[in-house]
């Protein structure tokens, strides 16, 4: 890729061809029943009103969704079933994959902090999808942003102890933080350099300032600079509430230019994004802003790093 042309943010992006292979990386299922989140009230989340996705999204309504984009394969990502309920939504998500051929890898969740730990990770390491875990770590000093119950968790004894026991099943860690994070996030990356780390949504960009770009540019090269963490250029709507396609192109750019093109790992954040887009015109949209990378490079975001970051 051509590091030295600058993101072009301000035009419509060009055509360009579809991937012929894709695998999306990044994806949920779910029955409503299962998760209380999407029952009742709705509350103030990072992506906006949700109704249009308050029932079930089962995997036949995905693979319909990816149909016209020549997606492959799929990792799933655990979604917050209630506290407890972990294991029972790795066994289901495995019944699924069992059943349909999709997804062909999960990643779970579990408390780093809890004293089942061990019990939790063995039991779920027993399904064969497993390839990592999700504890969502970000934290924002808006409440409307903030998920996490302290901005510094990843720094506690006890959660480190149990990022360890992560590491030593040979598990990979999606870490999701805020700019403010990063350069907790980047020494934590550090301090595990056996372990695949998995930034997510590009690094949750939410601030479009030029303070909030230039944060987010020093947190993301910090990163970047852990040669144990990839990207996924994913979850791009996420504060915009829309597809767009000449702003999600700088943040896409300037991931890849720092990461280089074989730490990026294209996702959909199905169905999240579909509150606001379809499948095919997010596609489109990370297309566009990979017009300087070889064709090597396309495929490799596209499909050939999921494959070995995932093992699929």
């Amino acid at each position: 890729m051509n590091l030295k042309r600058a993101p072009r943010s301000g035009r419509q992006l060009p055509n360009a061809p579809r991937p012929v292979r894709i695998v999306d990386a990044h994806h949920h299922i779910w029955r409503q029943a299962d998760l209380a989140w999407l029952q009742g009230p709705m509350q103030p989340r990072i992506f906006g009103p949700y109704e249009a996705i308050r029932r079930d999204y089962p995997i036949e309504e995905y693979l319909a969704d990816i149909e016209p984009c020549s997606v492959e394969r799929s990792v799933y990502v655990q979604t917050n079933w209630p506290p407890g309920g972990e294991l029972e939504e790795a066994a289901w998500v495995q019944q699924v994959a069992d059943r349909h051929g999709f997804p062909h890898a999960f990643v779970g969740y579990a408390d780093l902090q809890s004293d089942s730990l061990a019990a939790t990770l063995d039991a779920m390491g027993c399904h064969r999808g497993l390839r990592g875990i999700r504890q969502q770590l970000h934290w924002h000093d808006n409440p409307a942003y903030r998920f996490a119950p302290q901005p510094a968790l990843m720094n506690e004894a006890d959660w480190r102890r149990g990022l360890r026991a992560v590491a030593d099943r040979g598990l990979l860690f999606e870490l999701q933080v805020f700019t403010s994070q990063m350069a907790d996030a980047a020494r934590l990356a550090g301090a595990f350099g056996d372990l695949t780390f998995v930034l997510l949504h590009a690094g949750m960009l939410e601030d479009h300032s030029e303070h909030g770009w230039a944060t987010w540019r020093e947190g993301m090269r910090r990163l970047a600079d852990c040669p144990n963490v990839v990207v996924k250029l994913s979850g791009l709507g996420t504060f915009i509430h829309r597809c767009d396609a000449a702003a999600w192109s700088p943040v896409i750019r300037e991931t890849v230019a720092m990461f280089g093109a074989g730490r990026c790992l294209f996702g959909s954040n199905f169905p999240i994004e579909k509150l606001w887009t379809g499948y095919g015109a997010i596609v489109d949209a990370v297309v566009g802003a990979l017009d300087d990378c070889t064709a090597d490079e396309r495929d490799g975001i596209f499909f050939a790093n999921a494959v070995r970051t995932y093992r699929l």
